[in-house]
């Protein structure tokens, strides 16, 4: 089949953005005399937005709500003042992305990361390309691996779910992809492994452009 459209998680498929989000959340811990953590392990706390970030890296007593809503609070300040410093965009992207524009492929971004952070990374790593949306966490809509705001995406695009490459780098992404009837691609410079993406069902795996373009070789 021919793709007509793809989807891109953000947050370990465009934008490495591992290391201002955990000092970030470093960065609340403290504030509290909390244990911080390293990144290996934030890798596995991404992906399910911010709230869920900050459940994970509190210690496993620390189940208050008003606990936990501070800290997020806390959190969207402190990575509003620094969420560009260490971020960039993964080496491999911009041919991605060129070979998309360059095919007329529609394009359109689903993160999870809250949608006022989404839309200011976009503008800011990826403004020399077109997505036609640009999605990110809101209250009104459901969170992935949802699939209603991938599925809102190919309704407003005109275009089958059949027919969107689905490309992240978690179990999240996958799943999503897997509930829209999407095709699910994992990228193997994200933040998870090549076993979880298999998992949770990745039908193909990417580790450059090189392995992507086949996706359209056919």
């Amino acid at each position: 089949m021919q793709f007509k459209a793809v989807i891109f998680d953000l947050d370990g498929t465009l934008l490495n953005t591992l290391e201002d989000i955990a000092d970030s959340a470093n960065f609340v811990l403290r504030q509290f005399g909390f244990p911080e953590h390293d990144l290996k392990t934030y890798q596995y706390f991404l992906g399910e937005g911010m709230e869920k970030l900050i459940r994970k890296a509190l210690p496993k007593d620390k189940t208050d709500e008003k606990l936990i809503a501070k800290c997020v609070s806390l959190m969207r300040k402190e990575y509003q003042r620094r969420w560009a410093d260490k971020t960039y965009i993964y080496p491999e992207v911009p041919r991605i992305l060129d070979f998309l524009t360059q095919h007329q492929i529609r394009m359109a971004i689903l993160s999870n990361k809250p949608d006022d952070f989404t839309r200011r990374m976009v503008a800011k790593f990826l403004s020399l390309w077109k997505f036609d949306l640009i999605q990110g966490e809101k209250a009104s809509r459901p969170q992935k691996p949802d699939p209603a705001a991938a599925l809102l995406i190919a309704q407003k695009l005109g275009i089958s779910p059949l027919e969107f490459l689905f490309i992240g780098d978690s179990e999240v992404d996958m799943k999503t992809a897997v509930a829209a009837e999407m095709f699910p691609v994992g990228v193997l410079w994200g933040f998870r492994t090549e076993g979880e993406l298999i998992a949770s069902g990745a039908k193909a795996l990417i580790k450059n452009g090189d392995d992507f373009f086949t996706l359209f070789s056919s």
